[in-house]
């Protein structure tokens, strides 16, 4: 980017935060992953008990591995390799008593409100309740105007890259297009809100002034 889209986006986060701010929710802004990543860390002390969900962002900022390497941190990790689907399925319940939660949003509108759409639920249902704190990731590319253009960003592009990434067999991963199709690989069950929080500052949300996601 060049130094007026570094200056655009720090102008987006600094009106960002305080929108969110009015919804109850912290909010942080770091111009680069590599920032905001070290900056996730010093948030998450040693004893932590930390549920991972599926997020590209954090994979692409590489914050699993670095968290990994933090004296008494516990990564509880449905993803890890050769993991039965019950194994992996009792993790994620596990992961819903965790102290922290560290995950992305699929979009955040300019008046603050945070958009998702999960294909299990256990992502949004420990957004909602659970984790003593939630640590949500947003790079500016998922920032949109209102919550029409929070759910047409979720359904007709992040959607779909993610059938495809994770090879679901649907019609959107055949297309690239939205079918709104009810087929038993979908991936767009459960929708989630965020428009705040009953108890002051439990959600984080960290701005990331690079793109990540999807």
């Amino acid at each position: 980017m060049d130094a007026h889209q570094i200056e655009y986006r720090e102008k987006l986060a600094a009106h960002l935060i305080k929108q969110l701010a009015k919804r109850r929710m912290e909010a942080s802004y770091a111009p680069t992953a590599a920032q905001a990543r070290e900056e996730i860390i010093a948030m998450i002390p040693a004893g932590s008990r930390v549920s991972r969900c599926g997020s590209m962002s954090l994979v692409e900022m590489g914050l699993w591995d670095e968290l990994a390497k933090e004296p008494g941190v516990v990564v509880i990790d449905p993803f890890v390799p050769g993991l039965t689907p019950e194994e992996a399925h009792a993790l994620r319940l596990k992961g819903l008593t965790a102290d922290y939660m560290v995950a992305s949003s699929n979009a955040l509108t300019l008046d603050g409100r945070l958009v998702n759409l999960d294909a299990t639920g256990n992502r949004v249902a420990a957004m909602c309740f659970g984790p003593r704190k939630v640590i949500l990731v947003v790079g500016m590319n998922k920032v949109v105007p209102d919550l029409d253009a929070a759910i047409a960003r979720v359904k007709y592009h992040a959607a779909p890259i993610n059938a495809i990434r994770v090879n679901r067999e649907t019609p959107c991963r055949e297309t690239g297009l939205c079918h709104d199709c009810q087929s038993p690989a979908r991936i767009c069950n459960m929708w989630l809100i965020i428009e705040g929080q009953v108890q002051d500052s439990r959600i984080h949300v960290k701005l990331v002034g690079e793109d990540l996601g999807y």
